[in-house]
């Protein structure tokens, strides 16, 4: 018996099982401004600037051929509240959509917020 050929496959399937996101694609999804502009939605908590954190926060976003943000997961944060306000900002951010074949495409994407309070 011969092991399969087939290619692997490049797509993420959401549990929903119902939207397909590439995790491969010609030109990944990017946010509109930056991540300066994702930086500029955050309000961080007064426990956060007291302790002066400074790390990086870690998220895996799927983003729709439109460049909204349908879903965030935080793979790894910082705490302190730091984690939530980079989830809402990432929320509602823009981005550029991804694109394959010259079509904009659901992706699947990780990205590190980077954050230092002084």
């Amino acid at each position: 018996m011969h092991a399969s050929s087939s290619p692997i496959s490049a797509r993420t399937i959401f549990p929903s099982g119902e939207e397909e996101y590439l995790l491969i694609v010609e030109k990944m999804a990017a946010p509109i401004g930056g991540v300066e502009a994702i930086l500029k939605k955050i309000s961080f908590p007064e426990e956060a600037q007291k302790k002066r954190l400074t790390g990086k926060v870690y998220l895996m976003l799927y983003v729709n051929q439109e460049g909204e943000v349908d879903d965030v997961v935080i793979v790894k944060g910082i705490g302190c509240g730091c984690d939530e306000e980079v989830m809402k900002a990432v929320k509602k951010s823009k981005f550029s959509p991804g694109m394959d074949k010259g079509v904009a495409v659901k992706t699947k994407m990780s990205m590190a917020i980077p954050i230092k309070l002084s």
